[in-house]
């Protein structure tokens, strides 16, 4: 019964998080999601653990939470304790599974230390959990970025990039930014932006060969946006810039295992609206 719990658990959490592996942060305002993921071929021979996907959107979404909860100490004697806890500040059941999972591989003090090791850098966390495989002699070259259509009114874009890799890829992920035009800071998934908005995805360890993926980028205002609780982007019409990053760990991070493969620009137009009588 608790495998079973455990499983549904699992699935709950990296659905939650399919879009973006942003890590949490306090005081967020409400996400407004314009990337999202469409497309992606498996590597043809994908190496590693299953549990990396898993641990790295759980983490993404809790080690800020835990690192508090750690710090504020009173409840990290057992694995069980510290995940409790964690499933009640979050309000999320399925965190709390996964936490019980995760901690009991490797025990609540080489747990605690790994989390305050990772400095909020949920890959390198899974990496030094044995979670997730580390490939230092990787490689990426982007060979081709477009956006479809390259000038339209707003609505649906299609971000579409190729590239290859002679040596393979390690754990790391694929960063999309979008410069807009009004330079308003725009919230996508779990990070407030400035001037631009953005989606990172996780990039499991690949094998060498030619990799094409695609993402949805939906340019018009998001109906659910407050203007009470900051400014709204509004996708003006002007000239938006693409810029992507393929990355072995995450994209800037200090730690081992991480590093930038290959970065790539180009640009888009939005449109007047076409306008009826």
């Amino acid at each position: 019964m608790k495998a079973f719990c455990v499983g549904i658990a699992l699935m709950l959490v990296c659905q939650s998080t399919a879009m973006s592996l942003l890590r949490d942060r306090p005081n967020q305002k409400v996400a407004h999601s314009f990337l999202q993921k469409i497309e992606y071929r498996d590597p043809y021979n994908k190496v590693g653990a299953d549990l990396c996907p898993t641990c790295v959107s759980f983490t993404g979404q809790a080690i800020n939470t835990l690192l508090n909860l750690i710090l504020q100490g009173g409840v990290v004697g057992t694995c069980g304790a510290l995940c409790s806890a964690l499933a009640q500040k979050t309000g999320s059941q399925a965190l709390g599974e996964v936490c019980d999972l995760i901690c009991d591989i490797a025990g609540i003090e080489e747990f605690i230390k790994l989390i305050e090791k990772a400095d909020l850098d949920p890959i390198y966390f899974c990496e030094e959990m044995n979670l997730c495989p580390v490939k230092d002699d990787g490689d990426a070259k982007i060979t081709q970025l477009s956006v479809t259509p390259k000038s339209g009114p707003q609505g649906q874009f299609s971000i579409d990039y190729t590239y290859v890799s002679v040596n393979g890829t390690g754990t790391g992920e694929i960063v999309l930014e979008v410069e807009t035009v009004d330079h308003i800071p725009v919230v996508n998934g779990t990070q407030e932006l400035t001037k631009c908005t953005k989606g990172s995805f996780l990039n499991e360890l690949a094998d060498a060969g030619s990799y094409s993926q695609s993402v949805k980028l939906k340019a018009q205002p998001d109906p659910d946006c407050d203007p009470t609780q900051g400014p709204c982007e509004e996708w003006m019409p002007g000239n938006y810039t693409v810029k992507i990053a393929i990355c072995n760990g995450e994209c800037g991070s200090k730690h081992p295992h991480s590093q930038i493969y290959d970065e790539a620009t180009t640009t888009f137009e939005i449109t007047e609206n076409n306008k009826t009588n």
